[in-house]
């Protein structure tokens, strides 16, 4: 499987870009929130197998103290190929010299990421468009 890496949001399908999440699945995220949010991080990386975009994922990133890894997303046929922790690495390589990387993950990924040093943070809080719907889902949780 040779694969291409493109580091840049010049000539992203937008449309394939909010497939690729509904298939992973991630969620419905639309075309052009999908072009505001890879637009503004700091580091993107999206995968291609020839003409197709197999994963993506980025890292919000302030250039010193701290950068975010979020919407890390696989098509169901390159899961567990290895692809998504590559992906990982190269954000959070990409990410090195901040003073935390923090990463926002799925509930029951903890194993995963945890493969790269991540740690549970016992004071990370959130506020959701939708509280309840993230509460249900995992997300949060009330003390």
């Amino acid at each position: 499987m040779l694969l291409e890496w493109k580091t840049t949001t010049a000539g992203v399908d937008w449309d394939e870009l909010s497939a690729l999440y509904r298939a992973a699945p991630l969620g419905d995220k639309k075309p052009d929130h999908l072009r505001t949010v890879f637009g503004n991080s700091r580091f993107v990386s999206f995968v291609y197998d020839g003409a197709q975009l197999v994963a993506a994922g980025r890292a919000l990133a302030d250039g010193g103290d701290c950068s975010y890894i979020c919407d890390i997303a696989v098509l169901p046929s390159y899961q567990g190929t290895g692809l998504g922790k590559k992906l990982v690495g190269d954000l959070v390589d990409r990410s090195r010299g901040h003073k935390k990387i923090i990463l926002y993950s799925v509930p029951g990924r903890e194993a995963f990421y945890g493969k790269f040093g991540f740690l549970r943070m016992k004071t990370a809080m959130a506020i959701f468009e939708n509280q309840q719907v993230q509460l249900e889902r995992g997300y949060l949780t009330v003390d």
